[in-house]
């Protein structure tokens, strides 16, 4: 095995092919960051495994070790932009009371926008780009993304009021519900940061698009904060 003397120490391995100051992420998390970085605003199919290793500033060897290709790299991506949120739903499904219906999807939404808000480099744009719809890892995707709106169609559906029902199918409605949630990813394409005021009125809104009357929605909200509480 090579060595490398660092801070004066000889250590095993080899050194970075770009020196600079150690980070607090694991070198797989860097490898995620530098590339939804570059998958964000170069393109899926305009970056290589090279660019994501140079801006890492290891040898792209090094990157392999951690992921088979930049498919995989992506792959990973998509699944941290809603998997935080389908983790939740049992739970939320369970645990939020029966006489509140309502808080469940609340908590579902202000889940899924505190999850698009604080994602690195916005990647909850990942799946709206053509390159990235076009792929094959995008295919792999979609059964977790349709998961999740049937989720929030399943939800919607147990707080919707008559006269919405009688115009929308509960498919319909977790697709305007998601829709709705994904306002945080256009908020952040213009450069803001997503306040958790927003997050929590984005989540409200999901709740008037059901036609949930306001002292419900206040209702929910309530909840659902004593419980975060």
């Amino acid at each position: 095995m090579s060595t490398y003397t660092l801070g004066g120490a000889t250590r095993p391995g080899r050194p970075r092919v770009i020196a600079r100051a150690a980070s607090a992420l694991a070198p797989r998390d860097e490898i995620l960051q530098a590339a939804a970085e570059l998958f964000v605003n170069r393109g899926f199919a305009a970056t290589s495994t090279r660019d994501i290793a140079e801006k890492v500033g290891i040898r792209q060897a090094s990157l392999y070790y951690h992921f088979e290709g930049k498919p995989g790299i992506l792959a990973e991506l998509l699944e941290l932009s809603v998997r935080p949120s389908l983790e939740k739903v049992e739970t939320i499904e369970l645990e939020c009371p029966a006489d509140v219906p309502e808080a469940a999807l609340y908590l579902l939404a202000l889940i899924d926008a505190d999850t698009l808000a604080t994602v690195p480099h916005n990647i909850g744009r990942l799946y709206r780009m053509p390159d990235v719809r076009s792929s094959e890892v995008f295919e792999e995707f979609q059964p977790a993304f349709q998961e999740l709106t049937a989720a929030y169609g399943r939800l919607g559906a147990g707080v919707v009021s008559g006269p919405v029902a009688a115009t929308v199918g509960v498919d319909q409605l977790g697709g305007l519900l998601v829709q709705a949630v994904e306002v945080v990813i256009r908020i952040r394409s213009r450069g803001e940061e997503v306040t958790r005021g927003q997050t929590q009125a984005i989540a409200a809104t999901c709740l008037r698009m059901c036609g949930v009357p306001e002292e419900r929605i206040a209702r929910a909200v309530a909840s659902v904060e004593k419980r975060l509480a």
